[in-house]
């Protein structure tokens, strides 16, 4: 049989991820035996003394300062779903890749083969003195929040969930400069968070942080209510804390029936008969990728402010505008933890950044804009001293 060309060979992608995308570097010279003596034996037996002696001069001799572990499980990889350990490692090196970019961190991908939340701890718990903080990536959920929320109470290190958190920084932050667009008023707005998975979670805790109030929350099954005997402990929790304040009940389509703001975290197509029933100029982030729940075209009929995931419509909720700087700050004060005030420092800096350059077609800046990761990163350091976990 002929030989058939493999269809990768010219692939842009694949030629881009040929050998991985990251390496280890040394950041020392080895240029000959006194070097050699400084960086290894002998030298080095003298710094693991005085380490051994005084734990707290640790961070200043290794590069466990400056390092974080980017740590999935492969069970909710981008939009393709439990994938497996293996097949997320390209995403994981590309998380690693956007750390040292944005943020100058050193990130290392680990990808486990276990999907046992216990399992999962136990592992990140024993690498963590290798590490300043932990990157929780792509783990499904409810098992995520279990995972998080464990490791916050086993380490002294930050451990953020970027899928939750991230997300919820930068969705947070467009909706600041899209409401001063409106003229909407947090107390009286209505908010539709389609999704109640990680994202949606953490999108909604931290608007009921920045004084949001009227956010009804849709699962498949509609309206998160206390009175639902089919929610998980994640999903009870949010339905106490938002159902009950706006009294609303039912399908997706009733409570977006004279909504304000609609944000999709969950996939899936609103028709556009049921965007049409929004109050007038809404705000719509349709952040599923690669498909938003609406899709602009139908979106920009009704709404004053658009925003998506992607990159090829404006205003993309990416969360390379957080993560970064968010560490960057963390680590700078060699922070114990990320607390809900560092969270909303970066967001508040991050629609800050925009200014008077604030557009329906800019409400959240570029990640390359130079200005993101500084500004994040001395935001969440003030508030870090502010909450009490500095350590510097």
């Amino acid at each position: 049989m002929p030989d058939t060309e493999n269809p990768r060979t010219h692939d842009p992608v694949f030629e881009l991820h040929a050998g991985g995308k990251m390496e280890i570097a040394s950041t020392v010279a080895l240029n000959g035996p006194a070097e050699l003596s400084l960086a290894y034996t002998p030298g080095v037996a003298r710094v693991c003394e005085a380490i051994a002696e005084d734990a707290s001069i640790y961070p200043d001799y290794t590069w466990t300062a400056n390092t974080v572990a980017v740590v999935t499980d492969g069970t909710a990889v981008l939009g393709l779903g439990d994938i497996g350990p293996k097949a997320a490692m390209p995403v994981m090196e590309g998380k690693a890749v956007l750390f040292k970019q944005f943020g100058g961190i050193d990130a290392i991908p680990i990808c486990l083969d276990t999907t046992d939340v216990d399992e999962i701890v136990e592992t990140v718990v024993r690498m963590a003195p290798s590490f300043g903080g932990i990157n929780l990536e792509d783990i499904s959920a409810p098992r995520c929040f279990e995972v998080e929320e464990k490791l916050k109470q086993r380490l002294d290190i930050p451990v953020f969930h970027d899928d939750q958190h991230g997300t919820a920084v930068v969705t947070l932050a467009a909706l600041e400069n899209a409401m001063k667009l409106t003229g909407k008023y947090h107390d009286t707005v209505r908010i539709v968070v389609s999704g109640a998975g990680a994202a949606g979670v953490a999108v909604t805790r931290i608007l009921l942080a920045a004084g949001y109030q009227d956010i009804a929350v849709v699962d498949r099954a509609g309206v998160l209510h206390r009175d639902r005997t089919d929610l998980n402990p994640s999903k009870r929790a949010l339905a106490a804390d938002t159902a009950d304040t706006t009294g609303r009940w039912g399908t997706l389509a009733a409570v977006m029936d004279g909504a304000d703001v609609f944000i999709g975290l969950s996939g899936g197509t609103v028709p556009e008969e049921v965007v049409a029933s929004m109050a007038d100029e809404p705000i719509i982030f349709g952040l599923a990728n690669p498909t938003p729940e609406v899709h602009p075209d139908v979106a920009h009929k009704y709404a004053r402010v658009v925003a998506t995931g992607r990159s090829d419509f404006p205003n993309q909720i990416n969360n390379v505008l957080a993560f970064p700087g968010i560490f960057r700050g963390a680590f700078d004060v060699r922070a114990t933890a990320i607390t809900e005030g560092m969270k909303l420092a970066a967001a508040q800096a991050l629609a800050a950044i925009v200014g008077d350059d604030l557009t329906e077609e800019l409400i959240i800046p570029s990640p390359f804009d130079p200005r993101v990761g500084p500004t994040v990163a001395a935001a969440v350091a003030e508030a870090a001293r502010r909450d009490g976990v500095a350590r510097r």
